[in-house]
């Protein structure tokens, strides 16, 4: 006969698996194929290793820590893994949370996934070109959308504007 210790420690276990299991972050790059793929290695030779941690491995930077904060310019910030562009300037305003946070993204930028990481639901933004984890799209931004879409700044890069001609 079966102690009964030994079926509850066995069925504690296996909850706890199924547990763990749900409350593991779920990839994009395992849930779909995207226009740009790259080994572990083509990807680690192209990027930094802070842009790596982020866009492959679904990390985050220090809050305060990505130069892109403080950049006010016109112009367009893309993926740092393909150069996709993601959003505009027009779109970016100062959430205080620390990291770059926009509005809106450019129209066929963006794909999301459901992130359970850390024990909560949240909506993971990626690239959907390259796949790259870009952040987290939250519903307390700004009008005009009511969305703030919290980016990882090392997952962007930014081009300026070009000056118009006069």
């Amino acid at each position: 006969m079966i102690d009964r210790r030994i079926l509850l420690a066995s069925v504690a276990s296996l909850l706890g698996l199924a547990a763990f299991r749900w409350l593991r972050a779920s990839p994009a790059q395992a849930a779909e194929k995207f226009e740009i793929e790259k080994t572990d290695a083509e990807w680690r030779a192209q990027l930094t290793p802070q842009q790596y941690e982020i866009l492959r491995k679904q990390g985050t930077e220090r809050p305060g820590s990505s130069p892109l904060l403080k950049e006010h310019r016109k112009g367009i910030f893309a993926c740092a893994g393909c150069d996709l562009p993601l959003f505009s300037s027009d779109t970016k305003y100062e959430s205080g949370t620390g990291w770059p946070s926009f509005y809106q993204p450019l129209e066929n930028a963006v794909g999301t996934t459901q992130d359970r990481a850390y024990g909560m639901v949240r909506t993971e933004v990626h690239c959907r070109r390259c796949g790259g984890h870009l952040g987290h799209v939250f519903d307390d931004g700004p009008k005009p959308t009511g969305l703030r879409y919290c980016m990882d700044g090392f997952a962007l890069v930014f081009h300026p504007a070009t000056p118009s001609a006069t």
